[in-house]
């Protein structure tokens, strides 16, 4: 306990004075000069980083989506998703030639455990160009419109297959279905890209609502297609792995109660484990008020908030078994008690690593 405080007080105090030095730089260059420092530490041993992680993590051990956690936070998907490429055959030569194509990948579930991959697509993404990460410091909230930039899922699951020894002990993958393509199959060859290489993740997710491309992921929230594409996934998760991954489920937060009791039906009706609540918020970029990108963090926060109230409310309306996993502006305990009274087990976050530094789970953790 003594031992934890002091490392914790050391990290906060730390981060609070190194914090105004790094916003002075933009959030896009930070974010960069991050993947840079990610790729330099996934090259050196990660034995210190699983020891702070030891020293700083209460130990809370908590099942959620029929996964068991030694604590309850995830890092969400799209911090540790990988570099985009223009095809697959590019991408499968970057990894044969031992380039790191998923920056983060050993270094940060070193450090603070539980990470989703991804969201990776069936095939690459070179995502948006130009400046596509901003911060808004006074509701600590980030906005984002990367345009699912990823490796694609096949050179992703080669990448790890490669580095399989050093794969953490317990990690989720994200699939996202490819904008503009409604297909199930698309989905499904995805999901068999890792399994077909021998990579079990504890669980995958697949993300029914990207908010920073150009597509409409409202489209995917409707009833028959939420049905269609999770209704493949399990089916394919059922006969290769006998349903002994989960699949998790992340929606957007702009959804209606009706809307939402649809859907809740549909997971419960197909034995999806847990729903994620919520992706990012679509709001105009500071740029661009023509531009839409997706914003976490503080300003996500009540509308994350109202929807899992309204999950929580279906699921026990209906007795629905489904575990609801919250993820929008959980930065302190007050945001994490407000999720908590909705029985929510669990949390992903993000923007708390830009406003309270890389233990912000533990220091949350610390403080409730």
């Amino acid at each position: 306990m003594l031992i934890r405080n002091l490392i914790l007080q050391i990290s906060k105090t730390g981060y609070q004075i190194a914090r105004p030095f790094i916003f002075l730089q933009s959030a896009q260059s930070a974010h960069e000069q991050t993947l840079k420092l990610l790729n330099i530490l996934d090259k050196t041993p990660v034995s210190f980083l699983r020891l702070v992680h030891t020293l700083t993590f209460r130990h809370m051990p908590v099942t959620v989506g029929k996964v068991d956690l030694p604590h309850p936070f995830i890092l969400a998907a799209g911090f540790v998703k990988g570099l985009g490429f223009e095809t697959e055959q590019q991408a499968l030569r970057a990894v044969r030639d031992g380039v790191n194509i998923i920056p983060g990948w050993r270094a940060i579930p070193g450090l603070v455990g539980a990470v989703e991959f991804g969201s990776f697509t069936r095939y690459p993404r070179v995502g948006n160009s130009g400046t596509v990460i901003w911060r808004d410091s006074a509701s600590q909230s980030t906005q984002n419109r990367v345009g699912l930039k990823n490796p694609g899922a096949v050179a992703a699951a080669a990448f790890l297959y490669q580095n399989r020894k050093s794969c953490p002990k317990q990690f989720g993958i994200n699939i996202a279905p490819s904008p503009g393509v409604d297909d199930p199959v698309d989905v499904v060859e995805a999901i068999g890209a890792f399994l077909s290489r021998g990579i079990r993740p504890s669980w995958f997710t697949l993300n029914l609502s990207c908010p920073n491309t150009e597509d409409d992921p409202e489209n995917r929230q409707t009833e028959t297609l939420t049905k269609a594409l999770c209704g493949a996934a399990m089916d394919y998760l059922n006969e290769q792995v006998a349903g002994s991954i989960p699949l998790w489920v992340k929606i957007s937060p702009n959804l209606s109660y009706s809307q939402l009791d649809v859907l809740m039906k549909v997971f419960h009706d197909l034995g999806i484990a847990a729903v994620i609540a919520t992706n990012t918020l679509t709001q105009p970029i500071p740029d661009n008020a023509t531009i839409q990108g997706g914003v976490g963090g503080g300003k996500l926060y009540p509308y994350a908030l109202s929807t899992v109230a309204k999950l929580a409310k279906i699921k026990q309306e209906k007795n629905y078994p489904i575990d609801i996993i919250a993820c929008g502006g959980i930065q302190d305990p007050l945001t994490y008690i407000a999720y908590a009274q909705h029985g929510v087990k669990a949390y992903q976050y993000w923007s708390a690593l830009v406003y309270r530094g890389p233990l912000a789970a533990a220091l949350i953790l610390n403080e409730i």
